[in-house]
């Protein structure tokens, strides 16, 4: 079994941060990533609000980071999924397909997965017109009709990155006030060929092979009409991966997020979390990094007891 002083469990912009301040504290780090490193930060077809870039691509974001934590000596094991933990004793058990390791400490930082509607049509259609990551597929639509649902920064985001490959955009809110910043709100409604649904849910997706159509429901009115369209965006959101945190006794509050306090602490001693997987109120790169920073130096200072701390 191999023994670490610290083990993060994902890959993405907290889970690197950590990895980079746990090796620069002198702790024999692990980072396991069940997909590709770089998290959810890949996904954003453009990042304004990141220290340091006026503008920049996800992807491009998230491979720097990658990048960054390896030359500090950060090893990464990708595609390494964690199938179980035990934090019951002062060393804690880290189970993966591939291996058992044992670890002083652990951050949790696993992020969060699409929320999907649940709707007829949209299991069925994933994949054939039904997406979930604007920078991914946006491309394979160029020139197109494309819904966008979601009222948040991530669903208007995509809208105003789409617009650009699109003929058309439909953004469609159930509620009749976006969420999301204001910069992006203006910008949208300053986009030509952009047009917004206020109080409409999509009801079904409809299609053969591909999708071919909507059906909406305007609340206000509660009547449906069926819009062709040949792509849909779903962004409604995420919910965070800590089922298996869960099962392992950390506390979560009503909605799974892993309850943490100002510096990262969970109900265990020497389990930490950072990132989308916790229940810190605001979701964005830079929280996560700073959350993630806060985590390793707390692990530090659980591992090595500096006497500073003492």
């Amino acid at each position: 079994m191999e023994s670490w002083d610290l083990i993060i469990i994902g890959a993405g912009a907290a889970g690197l941060a950590a990895g980079i301040y746990g090796v620069r504290s002198g702790l024999k780090t692990l980072v396991l990533e069940e997909e590709i490193a770089g998290g959810t930060t890949a996904d954003a077809p453009l990042v304004e609000n990141y220290l340091g870039f006026d503008s920049v691509n996800g992807l491009e974001l998230s491979q720097k980071m990658v990048a960054h934590a390896k030359k500090q000596g950060v090893q990464i094991n990708e595609f390494e999924k964690v199938t179980s933990l035990d934090l019951k004793g002062e060393k804690k058990i880290v189970k993966t397909e591939r291996a058992t390791y044992q670890t002083r400490a652990i951050v949790i930082a696993s992020g969060s997965n699409y929320r999907q509607l649940g709707v007829p049509g949209e299991k069925e259609f994933r994949g054939r017109g039904v997406s979930y990551c604007g920078l991914c597929d946006g491309p394979l639509f160029k020139g197109k009709r494309l819904v966008v649902v979601g009222g948040g920064n991530s669903a208007l985001i995509t809208a105003l990155y789409l617009a650009h490959l699109a003929l058309e955009i439909k953004v469609v809110h159930r509620r009749d006030v976006f969420r999301a910043e204001e910069a992006l709100v203006r910008d949208l409604k300053n986009t030509k060929n952009a047009e917004i649904f206020w109080g409409t849910e999509v009801k079904e997706i409809r299609g053969e092979n591909v999708v071919k159509s909507v059906l909406l429901l305007d609340k206000r009115t509660e009547q449906t009409r069926e819009l062709p369209i040949d792509g849909v965006f779903v962004q409604v959101g995420e919910a965070p991966n800590s089922q298996m945190a869960k099962e392992a006794g950390v506390s979560m509050n009503d909605n799974d997020y892993v309850i943490v306090d100002a510096v990262q602490h969970t109900n265990i001693a020497g389990v930490y979390a950072a990132g989308d997987v916790s229940t810190y109120p605001v979701k964005q790169i830079g929280t996560a990094v700073g959350q993630g920073i806060t985590a390793a130096l707390e692990a530090y200072d659980f591992i090595r007891r500096p006497y500073y701390k003492r």
